[in-house]
């Protein structure tokens, strides 16, 4: 059997990590997380694909195109947490599991940002944890695979 494979999502502002507001989301650069992404996937026996859109209609075709190609997503859409119907129902149709991942802790934020439109259509939520809650999300992944619950039938 091939690895499982995961789509590390991430969403609108997140190409300016290192650069963007340093003291709420740290000094690591997208390609830093992009990179730890993939060094844990190998670790954990997950091939691991990350992209990054500031585009809702382009991260909806991402989710879509994970379908028959990936067994679960990590995504941290950004600000369309707090207001994207369409991404939380494109999660719902691909039918695969999500851990939903915030660099920031949300709740110790702006009132606005305690609502999350894809908590719940995701299996996890980690977040205020920095770079390291992608880091937990594939090993929540990862366990999740163990355990059999993967979306068989994902073509090689």
């Amino acid at each position: 059997m091939a690895k499982p494979s995961v789509l590390v999502l991430n969403g609108p502002n997140l190409n300016l990590l290192g650069r963007r507001e340093p003291a709420v989301y740290g000094h690591q650069t997208l390609a830093d997380i992009d990179g730890l992404c993939r060094e844990e996937g190998e670790a954990l026996g997950l091939d691991v694909a990350c992209a990054q859109s500031n585009y809702e209609g382009r991260l909806i075709e991402l989710i879509h195109e994970a379908m028959g190609r990936h067994h679960g997503l990590v995504m941290n859409p950004g600000a369309y947490t707090h207001t994207s119907l369409a991404i939380m129902d494109a999660i719902r149709v691909v039918d695969l599991p999500l851990v939903e991942v915030h660099l920031s802790n949300v709740h110790a934020r702006e009132a606005f940002r305690h609502k999350s439109f894809v908590s719940p259509v995701a299996m996890g939520v980690i977040c205020g944890l920095g770079a390291q809650g992608y880091r937990f999300a594939l090993q929540a992944l990862a366990q999740h695979f163990a355990k059999g619950s993967s979306a068989d039938g994902i073509g090689e």
